[in-house]
């Protein structure tokens, strides 16, 4: 099997998982809860964290609502997806955070994507506080850029103490040659 295969195919996995449950979580509440109602399964509940039905035709947490035509987000995440599966088998298979990041925004943008060209605007539901609205689309895009911006963190982290150890030894070999000079 070729290698750009197996990196498709995980790929491929992460993506039918995230986007299968984003449009099942959708379909839910679009099928269960009438536009702009909310739910809650406890009463204590309602003032923190909600299910609410909401059309989105902005961009992620109701940014740009009432954006119209959808056509430059449609543009963006198709332009934002091809570029993701472009570069996504030339990532090499250690650097798992950037891949498991870029497969997760990936997932994120197909999902509202499908939205967007099946609907018009995207379903939004998770409701917490006083925050927008959003889905698990938006969730696996912001998760996503939380892993890549990590994952960037500590790869920095790492290079940075191995181009250290690799000055360490060259320094203590130079102060040997000084005192072996010096007698």
């Amino acid at each position: 099997m070729s290698k750009h295969l197996k990196d498709y195919m995980w790929l491929a996995l992460l993506v039918g998982v995230v986007v299968s449950l984003d449009q099942w979580t959708k379909a839910l509440v679009r099928n269960n809860l009438q536009f702009s109602y909310t739910w809650t399964p406890w009463d204590w509940l309602a003032p923190y964290a909600r299910i609410v039905n909401w059309k989105n035709t902005g961009a992620a947490f109701g940014l740009g609502q009432n954006l119209n035509p959808n056509t430059p987000l449609m543009i963006l995440a198709v332009i934002v997806i091809v570029m993701i599966l472009y570069y996504y088998p030339q990532i090499p298979r250690t650097d798992w955070p950037l891949r498991l990041a870029l497969g997760l925004q990936v997932s994120g943008a197909l999902g509202n994507l499908i939205d967007r060209i099946a609907r018009g605007y995207v379903t939004d539901f998770i409701s917490v506080g006083s925050f927008p609205v959003f889905n698990i689309a938006d969730s696996s895009i912001s998760i996503g850029v939380a892993v890549l911006v990590i994952g960037m963190w500590v790869q920095e982290r790492k290079t940075k103490a191995a181009e250290q150890d690799s000055e360490q030894p060259a320094e203590e070999l130079e102060n040997s040659l000084d005192i072996v000079s010096e007698l």
